[in-house]
């Protein structure tokens, strides 16, 4: 499918590896000029020119710390004009309800809410004028079905998702699509780390905690990287110009809801 996108200029935050690196491949094979952002330097170097070999297009670094003031000002005026926007951070670590104390939860919404609501703030004005723009937020599947041992990533995400809600039908008259990803388990740095988390707290192997989550899941296995990404690229593309403020789940069937 074409998706018409093809030289779009495209901000994928935390892109070197994982979900947004997923994406960044989705985006650039669908023709769409990249700027990819992460903290680490040499991984995101190496991701960006993996991309510009496999699809030959634009694809610009930009090494920075999204979720602090000066890291989203480098970031963004080395962006420059934007059309579509994906933002992502890595979530903050799982513990218990009475782990986590005022500055715990202040780091959780700088890094899941207050991040992604800033770059909007900055880039949206200009789609607008444009008239087409596209943003997709990569959540998780615990804005649906809250994990218990992820409470600070639970609170900080249904706090974007609630922002979203309101704000993708103010910009949608201008052009401007606004949605979220839900993703459940992937096979990523991320869900070693979970794994890592169960693994150490039974007494088990990596690997049996690994089959042990994977067996928990209807399609009983974790999702990939790259079909996430593709997910992303379509609600970028223009033929999403009807899905406004929706929040898709990407979990194997893991959140067993109706609605």
């Amino acid at each position: 499918m074409d998706l018409k996108i093809s030289g779009k200029r495209a901000l994928v935050c935390a892109s070197s590896k994982g979900l947004g690196r997923g994406c960044a491949e989705a985006l650039a094979e669908a023709g769409c000029e990249l700027v990819m952002n992460a903290r680490g330097a040499e991984a995101l170097e190496a991701a960006a020119a993996d991309i510009r070999a496999a699809h030959g297009g634009e694809v610009t670094p930009v090494a920075a710390d999204v979720t602090s003031e000066e890291g989203r000002a480098t970031l963004l005026e080395a962006a420059g004009e934007i059309d579509i926007l994906v933002t992502n951070a890595g979530g903050p670590p799982p513990g218990m309800w009475h782990d986590w104390d005022r500055s715990d939860f202040i780091a959780a919404l700088d890094a899941n809410m207050l991040t992604p609501i800033a770059l909007m703030t900055a880039l949206m004005p200009k789609m607008m004028a444009r008239g087409w723009g596209r943003v997709v937020n990569i959540t998780s599947q615990s804005v649906k079905a809250p994990i218990p041992q992820l409470g600070l990533s639970n609170a900080a995400r249904t706090g974007l998702t609630g922002y979203v809600a309101g704000t993708a039908r103010q910009v949608a008259p201008h052009g401007v699509i606004v949605n979220n990803i839900l993703p459940g388990i992937h096979a990523t740095d991320r869900a070693d780390a979970l794994d890592g988390t169960v693994a150490k707290a039974e007494g088990i192997s990596l690997e049996e905690a690994r089959a042990q989550r994977a067996a928990t899941i209807p399609a009983r296995r974790y999702g990939s990287a790259a079909e996430f990404g593709q997910m992303c690229a379509f609600l970028c593309s223009e033929h999403a110009g009807f899905i406004v403020g929706q929040n898709i789940l990407l979990d194997g069937g893991g959140v067993n809801t109706t609605l």
